[in-house]
C-alpha cells in the first residue's frame, strides 16, 4: 500500500462541543493506523494542551501552534518562533490598550497579568485554567504563539501595526498571534517534505477558519458537517457533523478505512 497521511483538526473535528472524542472517531483512527496510514493532528493548540488526546489516540505526529511547531513520531522537525523584539513592541502596545497577553511555548503558557476575565472565559472554553503571571516569559523562552485578549473590533489596530505577525481569531475575546505567513498548511508542508509524500496521498479534516489553508493545501480537504460555510467551500468533500460519525463516514468515502 502506498504511504498516505491524514491530518485532523481537534476542536469540532476530533472533539465535539463537549470536548469528547466520539467512539466512532476513535475506531476510525485505530482503523487508519491498522491500515498503515500515518495519522497526525493539525491544531492551533500548544502541544501541552492536547497531550491527553495524543495519548488516547496513540498519535505521535502533529502540527501545532497553527504550523509553528511540527513533530513527526516524537521528533521535532520544524520550529518557527515569534521574534522577541516584535513581542516586546506588542507587549508595550497591548499594555497601553489594557489588553492582556498570554505567551505559549511547547510546554506551558504564562500571562502578562495575574487575572483578567477575558483570559478566564477564553481558557474555560478549552477546559484550561487561567495561566500564572510571568510578564517576562517571552524574554526567557522561545514563544511559538501569543494570545491577545480583546474584542474583534479592537483587533484591527494590531493587524495594521505588526506586519511580522498574523492574527487569527478563535474566541470572541481572544485572537492567536503567529508569525506572518504561518499556518497549518505551512506545517503540513514540512511534514510532507520529511515523508517525501505526493500531494495526492495527503488528506486533511477540519471545521474552523484556521483550517481553510490546510484543506486547500492538502491533496484532499474534508470539511466537517459542522464547519463554517466558507470552510466547506474550500474543501473537496463535506462529511457529516462531528456528532454524526463525520470522520468515520469521510474516511469510508475516501476508501481509507
Amino acid at each position: 500500500m502506498q504511504v498516505k497521511i491524514v491530518f485532523f483538526d481537534i476542536d469540532g473535528t476530533l472533539l465535539n462541543k463537549e470536548n469528547v472524542i466520539p467512539d466512532m472517531t476513535k475506531k476510525a483512527v485505530k482503523k487508519l493506523q491498522d491500515n498503515g496510514v500515518y495519522v497526525a493532528i493539525a491544531t492551533g493548540r500548544a502541544p501541552f494542551m492536547f497531550e491527553h488526546i495524543r495519548e488516547e489516540l496513540g498519535i505521535d505526529s502533529y502540527v501545532s501552534f497553527n504550523g509553528q511547531y511540527v513533530v513527526f513520531e516524537g521528533e521535532v522537525i520544524y520550529k518557527n518562533p515569534l521574534k522577541t523584539n516584535e513581542l516586546d513592541k506588542l507587549m508595550n502596545r497591548s499594555h497601553q490598550n489594557e489588553h492582556p497577553l498570554v505567551f505559549l511555548n511547547e510546554l506551558t503558557m504564562k500571562s502578562s497579568t495575574d487575572y483578567h476575565h477575558y483570559i478566564q472565559e477564553s481558557m474555560n472554553s478549552l477546559n484550561f485554567p487561567h495561566p500564572e503571571e510571568d510578564a517576562d516569559f517571552y524574554k526567557k523562552e522561545e514563544i511559538y504563539q501569543a494570545l491577545v485578549f480583546c474584542l474583534e473590533e479592537e483587533e484591527e489596530e494590531y493587524k495594521h501595526e505588526y506586519q511580522d505577525f498574523q492574527f487569527v481569531r478563535w474566541h470572541p475575546y481572544s485572537t492567536d498571534v503567529v508569525p506572518a505567513g504561518g499556518s497549518k498548511a505551512e506545517g503540513i508542508k514540512e511534514m510532507i517534505k520529511r515523508l517525501q509524500l505526493d500531494l495526492e496521498d495527503v488528506y486533511a479534516f477540519g471545521d474552523g477558519l484556521n483550517d481553510i489553508e490546510m484543506l486547500e493545501a492538502s491533496g484532499t480537504g474534508v470539511a466537517m458537517g459542522n464547519a463554517f460555510d466558507v470552510v466547506k467551500e474550500a474543501a473537496d468533500i463535506v462529511t457529516d457533523h462531528v456528532n454524526e460519525d463525520g470522520i468515520w463516514k469521510g474516511l469510508k468515502q475516501l476508501n481509507l478505512i
